[in-house]
């Protein structure tokens, strides 16, 4: 069933929202060669906390992480660790806050150091298809014309879509309804509703878009070991289109 929020409701979302990029902005300035991606799990699992919210993928489903931190071939669902960043690498960083019991989720793939051409269109194409998508989010609207605008402008670039894992919408709980897939025909699924919050977050290969899920069952890779990003938003359906809860006010 899916949830359409109260104004009320929407106004606690936008500063959960608001924490998030917030804590991206602060990563940011740490994202060098030489870091750990558990370094950067403590620093935004304290600025999350500052704020008097809470990790919310912290314990989730026994996540170990406050953040999901996946590096050049890691896809989703890195769990923090020792590993250095390195010049060359890119890093992307979901982070999510339950700020008085409603979620706040974003995620932004980032460049460490210089890296090359092909990395930097990767990225570049990827944040555009999010933007792409959400061009498509009005009252009336079909839910799978996000989907279609997103797999349009990625594989026009010669990039490959995941399939196997999708957005959602956010609420009191981190996943509720709809499923948002990143790909198909325009055209189908719900009608938007104002007040529907919707996380949309399309994961793009450089090769192949064919993924797998390493031993430690969280952390997802591409089968080829291409490098591959991952943008989010979550954003709530507004009489005149669309609102990014997750921007920094």
């Amino acid at each position: 069933m899916i949830i359409c929020k109260t104004q009320r409701e929407l106004d606690i979302m936008s500063q959960a929202g608001n924490i998030v990029a917030l804590t991206h902005r602060e990563l940011q300035k740490h994202i060098k060669p030489g870091i750990t991606t558990k370094e950067l799990d403590e620093i935004a699992d304290s600025f999350i906390r500052s704020y008097d919210a809470i990790p919310s993928f912290k314990g989730y489903n026994g996540f170990t992480g406050s953040i999901c931190a996946s590096v050049n071939d890691q896809l989703v669902h890195g769990i923090p660790g020792d590993r250095t960043l390195k010049d060359g690498d890119i890093i992307s960083i979901d982070i999510g806050a339950d700020y008085q019991g409603y979620h706040g989720d974003s995620a932004w793939t980032y460049p460490v150091g210089t890296i090359d051409e092909k990395t930097s269109k990767l990225l570049e194409v990827t944040e555009e298809s999010l933007y792409k998508g959400l061009a498509e989010a009005k009252p009336g609207e079909r839910l799978s014309n996000i989907s279609h605008a997103i797999q349009k402008h990625v594989e026009a670039h010669g990039f490959s879509i995941v399939r196997e894992y999708v957005g959602h919408g956010v609420g009191q709980s981190l996943h509720e309804d709809p499923q948002i897939p990143h790909f198909g025909p325009p055209g189908k699924g719900p009608r938007l509703k104002e007040g529907m919050v919707l996380a949309i977050e399309p994961m793009v290969n450089a090769g192949s878009r064919h993924v797998r899920t390493l031993k430690d069952n969280w952390t997802v890779v591409t089968t080829d070991g291409e490098m591959c990003a991952h943008f989010e938003h979550t954003i709530a359906i507004v009489d005149t289109g669309y609102e990014i809860l997750t921007k920094a006010q």
